[in-house]
């Protein structure tokens, strides 16, 4: 009887998910919000429909990953944005742009801080100014340049640690030592 009343005890420990962790950022790209959703495993979510909302919950709009997980979506409110898209399986991505961020790309004002310094509020003086176009090839050839490391960083993220893997070597040893305490009491007993 106390066999059965330690077996059913070990099944009904709880134990860590075994399961893989949902990628979703969020990132200003000119004059849209580009992002990207995947698993930590690096598979990424390539198709999905991404839904979205703003900060009182009504549907702002849509948009799709393309076959490397990427999205783009063009802003036409300065509200905070938050994309969400159903992954299946209980798998639900969800990332946030604040308003401030949203306000940028479309060219307005972030508001500053009323506890700003009056010299932070001033807006800093360029050397020489550059022409539109030439700010947006510096701009699209920058993002090209940082897409790889935001995935490689997102992934980096998501590795196991040491703290990690000596739980787990950790736990191990504790189910052995069990074992052997079990035997070492059924032999003396018997």
């Amino acid at each position: 009887m106390k066999r059965l009343a330690f077996i059913v005890m070990l099944c009904a420990a709880p134990v860590p998910a075994l399961a893989h962790k949902v990628i979703a950022s969020v990132f200003p790209s000119g004059s849209a919000i580009e992002g990207e959703i995947g698993f930590s495993n690096g598979d990424m979510a390539v198709d999905q429909e991404i839904i979205v909302t703003g900060p009182d919950g009504a549907e702002l709009g849509r948009a799709r990953t393309d076959g490397d997980g990427f999205f783009v979506y063009t802003p036409t409110v300065p509200v905070a944005h938050t994309f969400r898209a159903n992954l299946g399986a209980g798998h639900v991505a969800e990332a946030t742009m604040p308003a401030e961020e949203v306000a940028a790309i479309l060219g307005k004002s972030a508001p500053v801080p009323a506890t700003a310094p009056a010299a932070e509020q001033q807006a800093p003086a360029s050397a020489a100014p550059l022409s539109a176009e030439t700010r947006a090839m510096i701009a699209e050839a920058v993002r090209d340049e940082i897409r790889p490391l935001r995935r490689e960083i997102a992934a980096y993220r998501e590795h196991n640690s040491l703290q990690t893997i000596l739980g787990g070597i950790g736990y191990i040893l504790g189910l052995f030592g069990l074992g052997f305490y079990l035997a070492a009491r059924r032999k003396l007993a018997g």
